[in-house]
């Protein structure tokens, strides 16, 4: 099969071999073997080897979102052989730039109807990274798997919270389940040719990062938030913390934000967590009927050949993508 690999931990460079094995399942395991139609691309991920080494030695294979067909399941799957299906799938295993793929029976969900494949590969990692944000980490409410959507909404709505680069992958899932399902009042910051999609998201205020000074923005006391969530980091997670009201919270999916507080910030009572999203399956069927009942939709940026992985590894890096950006392993995606 076609494998897109990643040389070594300590290096970017990236090789398609075209001779490469299929994986095959661990018997008596929740194992799948899964064909490969279209993975995603995550922000950074070329890194993670070397700053985030996996617990194990591992062939390192990019790409962690998935959407494709199972080819074969293991004993009492709850999926059959032909079921097409999606997964953000653990980092513990190579990615998914690869024909063929190993997803385990608590990661994997069925796809949501009548998205392409190009869509479905575009929302896992980062709509799983959101809800998991909301629901679990930014303590709003509860750790639970279980999440009882109408008494999360109760506890949003009212808050203010501000989502940086919420037109990037995983901001365009914390704006609209913000706006769209939890009610919350939202802010994002973005580039100033993003501001409509950002608005079109649900955002109820947009700040063009060029144009507004975060530190002045947030002194007046109207404008402060409870809740940030930071979604890029670095400057943009150090203004940020101007914004946040005493006994707020700042998250970030990006580094710890206490690494980032700037120099004479003086709030008080201010909670900071940072956290790795986690795989998993009922997350991933939630978000699912969200985007079905058409609350909630991904975006895609770009879809290039396997064969053209450096152009796409290239618009990443760039920094400028509008939503997800796809490689294809398939013909007319």
């Amino acid at each position: 099969m076609r494998a897109i690999v990643q040389r070594s931990a300590s290096s970017t460079d990236l090789t398609l071999i075209t001779t490469h094995p299929v994986p095959i399942p661990i018997s008596n395991s929740t194992e799948h073997l899964i064909r490969v139609q279209t993975c995603g691309l995550c922000a950074g991920e070329l890194l993670w080897p070397k700053n985030f080494p996996p617990p194990k030695p591992r062939e390192l294979i990019p790409c962690p979102d998935i959407a494709g067909t199972i080819v074969s399941a293991p004993q009492g799957s709850p999926f059959r052989v032909g079921d097409e299906v999606y997964a953000r799938t653990n980092y513990n295993r190579p990615g998914n730039a690869r024909e063929y793929t190993i997803g385990v029976t608590d990661e994997i969900a069925l796809r949501p109807k009548g998205l392409s494949w190009a869509e479905i590969a575009s929302i896992p990692v980062s709509a799983e990274t959101a809800w998991q944000a909301l629901f679990i980490h930014a303590g709003i409410v509860a750790s639970d798997n279980d999440i009882d959507i109408a008494a999360a909404q109760k506890l949003w709505k009212g808050k203010r919270v501000l989502v940086t680069a919420a037109s990037g992958g995983v901001g365009i899932w914390v704006t609209q389940l913000l706006a769209r399902l939890l009610g919350a009042t939202v802010i994002g910051t973005c580039g100033t040719n993003n501001i409509s999609l950002v608005r079109s998201l649900g955002a109820d205020e947009v700040l063009d990062y060029h144009k507004t000074d975060l530190k002045k923005w947030g002194a007046l006391a109207a404008n402060k938030v409870d809740v940030v969530i930071d979604c890029i980091g670095k400057k943009s997670l150090a203004d940020s913390w101007w914004t946040i009201r005493d006994g707020g919270v700042v998250l970030s999916i990006f580094q710890p934000p206490r690494q980032a507080c700037p120099d004479g910030y003086k709030g008080k009572g201010v909670r900071d967590v940072f956290f790795v999203m986690s795989p998993n399956k009922k997350h991933l069927e939630m978000i699912t009927k969200l985007v079905e009942q058409g609350i909630c939709r991904p975006m895609v940026d770009s879809i290039w050949p396997l064969e053209q992985f450096k152009e796409a590894f290239t618009r990443l890096d760039n920094g400028h993508a509008r939503g997800k950006i796809i490689l294809s392993l398939t013909l007319n995606q």
